[in-house]
């Protein structure tokens, strides 16, 4: 599979541990069953397999190998702690230790082999697990925890160790949750909450913490899958799982790298059609993230830009810091969805108002002007010289009469507000209490989404700790920045899952004719010539200029002819990356006296540079157009990716491109064309027409056709510059390299 670490199985052994473990396929897709084995072209699965981890967090019996009571060992401490869970589970707890007859009062079984019955989840807390997976193995335990470090975080003795454990689990048929990792899944969660509920996948418990403590503010978390080295179990399976559980609002994830890009991406998929948001801090953004991720984990992070476009591309909602992930995890969890995108500030100040706005706007939030009609009924109860416009400046709430609720009611009543947001910079009794027990009081009667800021820094206010986090209704934050992200992500978030159609049903079966075609053109660990490259090209049905490759002056002159003047000509050979800095390329020729000459100067050219040709190209010239950059690189996590951006010299002077990860659909390449900075030269500017969108669109989806047919092929594909014509006129492949894995 792409992108593997340590342990990673083969599709076919993933399949027949599923089957053998009893998981099932996911559910109906856009109103047909979602076969189990559905493969693409490239052999490759469609659909996510989701394991039955029912046993795992509720299981039935826990042994734990290693146990203590002794005072002062680590292994009582986490005995104990096993124990109380599993009595809060409804478990029989079985201590396993060669010399004790008995751990806090429960016979010790000597062995393994000795325990009473199957056990469903088996807690490894010796330094050896290797000979303690075999034991399981025979047993028929269905979950192993191996807590040990000393695996792929520590380097290449490490990582020969974990793959040593990972044939040993793939073997046994035992699910291993580790090593290197810790006891958060055994933590103690309240079951006095009520409402959807939070689910958290972290690599590194500590960064779980904050979410874990949102429990403290009336927010119900559910599961916390600790995922440690992922020798074998790894996020994706947890975020399949937790997509399909009844109850589960959002899954948060702190995520230092990725064992499989492939099976992340069909989980995040799994969750996108289920419209279960899915909230993630991805760290590696920077060369020293990555590396610390690596020496911690054992995990690819992979490069940044490709994650980030892939994260986005399913609908993962990425955020950079663990306050943005409780906060934006939380919204996501409970708000219901909303029912307009415009977001109205209201507030006690007017510079409060203006500043909020000012950061909404700039964070992408649409603030609609509200309706004369909506601002009259305001000025009723709010003195005309205020603004209520949006921001809505109240001037200070009124505390001791009907009209606070009246304000707050009337706002929320536009069809064009989905969404309320009240800073309050400070508690100024009683006028901020009155207007808190407003603000959820007036939520607890809407289906629109009330948010406050409380921006006190003390916290301890009664407005604050009773009222409002008493509030189910009411999203609370400390800061402005957390609640315009996390409202920015939910909004976003709706609009996806809306409109969101899974690459995955419509990927292709089957390679097509141009597969076929493109076969034969392809040599294995060579690089094409520029001529083979755009046969390749050809054969995918992109557009290339008329051209011929000729191998003397009078043959260039005739071609010449046969192409149209004005011409260019171009070196052709196999190695030749960078034609331009050499020389090795002439525009704008017109007669054939120009074309004779030209061909004796690349021709001399190429010999006094040692560049072995297979002839010259004679090439129609293409000139009135935006030039582009579509491309296939290969990521070590997620395979063949699809780069699109401006071309030409600009490429790599303002590096403005955009990322696709196979498969994906018309509109997720329109996406990516749109995020670009220069998408505005494809619209026509300074006079000039605009540029075929629809024929941009469409080589790039046929250039991913062919990275999802020739991946394991084709180690790079360079088409700079594209030439993208007039609306109606196509685009045209003006240069292309290509190598071969």
């Amino acid at each position: 599979m792409l992108g593997s670490t340590h342990g990673t199985l083969t599709t076919d052994s993933r399949r027949a541990r599923a089957i053998a473990c009893g998981e099932r396929p996911g559910p109906a897709v856009h109103g047909r069953p979602a076969q189990e084995g559905d493969l693409d072209v490239s052999g490759r699965p469609l659909h996510a397999d989701v394991p039955d981890l029912d046993h795992f967090f509720r299981p039935r019996s826990v042994a734990v190998i290693g146990a203590s009571d002794s005072e002062g060992r680590p292994n009582t401490g986490v005995t104990r702690q096993l124990a109380d869970w599993a009595e809060r589970v409804g478990a029989r707890l079985y201590p396993v230790h060669p010399s004790r007859p008995a751990v806090f009062g429960l016979p010790c079984s000597p062995s393994v082999a000795d325990l009473p019955e199957q056990v469903d989840l088996a807690v490894v807390l010796v330094g050896d697990p290797l000979p303690v997976i075999e034991e399981l193995a025979e047993a028929k335990a269905r979950f192993a925890v191996v807590f040990a470090s000393g695996f792929a975080e520590t380097g290449p003795e490490g990582e020969a160790a974990q793959r040593r454990l990972a044939a040993a689990v793939e073997r046994s048929g035992v699910r291993l949750l580790g090593p290197n990792t810790n006891l958060n899944a055994f933590e103690h969660f309240r079951d006095d909450l009520d409402g959807p509920a939070i689910a958290l996948i972290t690599q590194s418990g500590h960064q779980g913490r904050p979410v874990f403590a949102l429990q403290e503010l009336g927010i119900r978390l559910s599961h916390w899958a600790p995922t440690g080295n992922e020798a074998d179990l790894e996020t994706a399976d947890f975020l399949s799982y937790f997509a399909e559980q009844p109850g589960i609002g959002a899954i948060a994830c702190y995520l230092e790298g990725l064992k499989d890009g492939r099976s992340f991406l069909l989980a995040a998929d799994r969750a996108a059609r289920r419209g279960v948001p899915v909230v993630a801090v991805k760290v590696g953004r920077t060369e020293t993230g990555a590396r610390t991720a690596a020496s911690h984990t054992g995990k690819l992070t992979g490069a940044d830009t490709v994650v980030d476009a892939a994260l986005r591309q399913y609908g993962v909602i990425r955020v950079d810091g663990l306050d943005e992930l409780q906060d934006t995890a939380a919204l996501l969890a409970r708000a219901r969805p909303p029912r307009a995108d415009g977001v109205v500030v209201y507030s006690i100040s007017g510079g409060t108002g203006a500043h909020v706005a000012d950061l909404a706007t700039e964070a992408g939030l649409r603030l609609p002007v509200l309706s004369e009609a909506r601002q009259a009924g305001l000025h009723q109860w709010i003195p005309e010289y205020l603004s209520v416009a949006n921001p809505v400046d109240n001037g200070g709430h009124p505390v001791g009469d009907w009209r606070g609720r009246k304000i707050i009611d009337a706002i929320l009543d536009d069809p064009e507000v989905g969404v309320l947001i009240c800073p309050v910079t400070g508690p100024f009794p009683p006028l901020s209490d009155r207007l808190v027990r407003d603000l959820v009081d007036a939520a607890e009667h809407t289906d629109k989404l009330v948010c406050v800021v409380w921006g006190s820094p003390v916290g301890t206010e009664p407005a604050y700790r009773e009222v409002l986090l008493g509030s189910s209704r009411v999203a609370t934050f400390r800061t402005v920045g957390n609640c315009l992200t996390a409202v920015r992500a939910y909004l976003a978030h709706h609009r996806f899952t809306n409109a969101y159609r899974s690459p995955f049903d419509e990927a292709p079966r089957t390679p097509s004719p141009s597969y076929r075609k493109a076969q034969a053109l392809m040599h294995p660990g060579e690089q094409l010539s520029e001529h083979a490259a755009k046969q390749l090209l050809r054969a995918y049905g992109i557009r290339v200029p008329r051209e011929q490759l000729v191998t003397s002056a009078a043959g260039a002159v005739r071609a010449a002819g046969l192409v149209g003047y004005p011409v260019v000509m171009k070196a052709s050979g196999a190695r030749i990356a960078h034609k331009t800095e050499l020389g090795l390329v002439k525009i704008g020729l017109t007669s054939a006296s120009q074309v004779r000459d030209a061909y004796r100067e690349l021709t001399d050219i190429a010999r006094y540079e040692d560049v072995s040709l297979d002839g010259v190209l004679v090439c129609q010239m293409v000139e009135q157009g935006v030039e582009m950059v579509v491309g296939v690189t290969h990521d070590d996590l997620f395979g063949p990716t699809v780069t699109v951006g401006l071309g030409g010299v600009l490429v790599e002077v303002l590096r403005d491109t955009a990322v696709g990860v196979p498969p994906f659909g018309e509109e997720q390449a329109r996406d990516m064309l749109a995020g670009l900075r220069g998408r505005a030269l494809l619209d026509g500017v300074r006079g000039r027409p605009p540029a075929d969108l629809d024929a941009l669109v469409e080589v790039v989806l046929r250039v991913q056709r062919m990275a999802l047919e020739l991946g394991d092929q084709l180690a790079e594909l360079d088409i700079n510059p594209l030439m993208v014509l007039p609306q109606g006129q196509g685009a045209v492949a003006l240069d292309a390299l290509a190598v071969c894995r």
